[in-house]
């Protein structure tokens, strides 16, 4: 993305990373993440004025400060670029510049007392005495005479400091999540304060840009699309469409394995957003026969893709051979997918395989990712900003794998129709309530496994339903969401009393970390 301003976030593989830059970017500061071994050269450091290192899961190693870093370290103190360290970059910041690392010793978990001893600008939104999130095993033991220390933690240990050139700084807390109160402050502080951004960033500024981006690419040509009505791929086809109008066609393919209604609903909106090139395929029976006696959700996972690239590619073969060739493929690939792919951090690790599918040799398109640099939200500012319906902006994110992850065991109709009930009953009861607007994912999931209880004084053997209602802003955390009891009481009943093959009722409590939201 060209932008005049803009923050590096290099990825030491810390489960945070992704936070970081969104935090910046909520701060109206362009941030991009880069890995570890970038070389800050001269192309790279266009724009920036400051540099934030992120946290990481092992040791700093005479490695990390050799080599690039040293190089990058040298660059950013000659042209007074400062670098702020969160954590390992704390650590990292500190021992390169000649301080001592103790690893291991007497690690801090969670919310851990903060006390500021010298006070600096980067730390004035923060409380003399407050809490804060930790998350390390080593620690910095003693610092240079060229640093001072800002604050310590319980037994004095160090947790924040400064270079007296007030260009190099390092917290050992985490200022990015929630769970430090006013953790915002010192980043904000240290995009305004110390590095003086001053242009507010938004994504909405993006979509002339995007749309420029996409007319110069594409040029007089086709360009073939995937489009599950989830918000990404509505709001890249919308932004294609403005570029180039019908000479996007859009491809729905139903896999049997959507929610209730949710074929309909698709077409309808992308028919009211003036579409003329949407082509629904009805290939449920083909997924449901390939996966067939299937239980581990992995395998589940392979399954449907290939199976995907199969009809996709059956499809496109005819749209070619009607309206000629397909030089482009349109995606609605986010900035947290392209930045995992790439495995941006080396030491991050996999949770599942990505929903993105690697395409058959034959169809060697170039791709066009109008959303390639933005976040969920920012993706939906911009779409609500361009025009697409409200409706379809507002919709929950659904897996690539559709219900068949939402399944414990085999997947199969009787299954999927008794989870499609129990689903609609949620979202029923739901969206009864100004909870429904808050709410990032509210779902169903079957489990593998069956309780005995009671109906109309027989005695029946039948299967658990989990109801996973979470919080977020871009998933890459998420809180358990709180409804009322008479909410979660009157799902949970009607399920039970509604749908036959369930007897028992849950409530998921547990938040991202330490879960995933889906559960399969």
């Amino acid at each position: 993305m060209d932008v005049s301003e803009k923050i590096i976030v290099l990825d030491y593989g810390g489960q945070y990373t992704h936070l970081i830059a969104r935090r910046c970017r909520d701060l109206g500061v362009y941030a991009e993440i880069l890995p570890q071994d970038t070389r800050l050269d001269d192309s790279v450091l266009a724009g920036v004025k400051g540099v934030i290192l992120s946290g990481g899961p092992r040791t700093v190693t005479e490695n990390d400060i050799e080599g690039v870093f040293s190089e990058n370290l040298s660059t950013m103190r000659t042209q007074k670029i400062p670098v702020l360290g969160i954590c390992f970059g704390h650590q990292l910041l500190a021992v390169a510049h000649g301080g001592e690392l103790a690893p291991g010793g007497n690690p801090e978990y969670g919310s851990t007392k903060l006390r500021i001893v010298n006070r600096s600008s980067i730390l004035k939104g923060l409380d003399p005495e407050q809490m804060v999130w930790m998350s390390h095993s080593d620690e910095v033991r003693s610092l240079p005479e060229t640093m001072k220390v800002l604050a310590l933690s319980k037994d004095d240990r160090i947790a924040a400091f400064e270079s007296n050139d007030h260009l190099v700084f390092g917290v050992q807390f985490h200022p990015e999540v929630t769970h430090t109160p006013n953790g915002t402050s010192v980043l904000d502080a240290f995009l305004r304060d110390i590095c003086k951004y001053e242009k507010q960033w938004s994504p909405e500024d993006r979509v002339n840009d995007i749309v420029n981006e996409i007319k110069s690419a594409v040029g007089d040509g086709l360009v073939l699309m995937g489009t599950s009505g989830g918000v990404d791929s509505t709001v890249a086809a919308f932004l294609i469409k403005q570029a180039i109008g019908d000479r996007l066609h859009c491809v729905f393919v139903d896999n049997g394995l959507l929610r209730e209604g949710e074929r309909e609903e698709v077409e309808a909106a992308f028919n009211e957003m003036g579409f003329k090139q949407f082509h629904v395929v009805d290939a449920s029976d083909e997924f449901l026969d390939s996966l067939d006696g299937v239980a581990d959700p992995e395998e589940k996972r392979k399954i449907i893709a290939e199976t995907f690239i199969k009809v996709f590619e059956r499809k496109a073969r005819e749209l070619e051979s009607a309206f000629g060739h397909f030089e482009f493929l349109g995606q609605g690939t986010i900035y947290p997918d392209r930045v995992e792919s790439a495995a941006t951090g080396k030491a991050t690790a996999v949770i599942k395989s990505h929903h993105n599918v690697r395409l058959p040799s034959w169809m060697k398109m170039k791709l066009v990712e109008p959303l390639r640099d933005l976040y969920k939200d920012e993706v939906r500012k911009v779409g609500l900003s361009i025009g697409v319906p409200e409706q379809m902006i507002k919709r929950q994110p659904f897996p690539g794998p559709s219900l068949a992850i939402r399944i414990g065991g085999p997947v199969t109709r009787a299954q999927l129709a008794i989870l499609r009930h129990a689903d609609r009953i949620l979202q029923e009861e739901l969206g009864r309530t100004p909870l429904y607007e808050r709410v990032w994912q509210s779902f169903c999931v079957l489990l593998p496994v069956r309780s005995v209880g009671v109906m109309g004084d027989e005695r029946t053997y039948e299967q658990a339903c989990v109801i996973r209602i979470v919080e977020s802003t871009d998933a890459m955390t998420a809180s358990v969401s709180t409804p009322s009891w008479d909410v979660l009481l009157t799902a949970a009943n009607r399920i039970a009393n509604e749908v036959h093959g369930i007897n028992r009722v849950v409530y998921d409590l547990t938040s991202k970390p330490p879960g995933t939201i889906e559960w399969y």
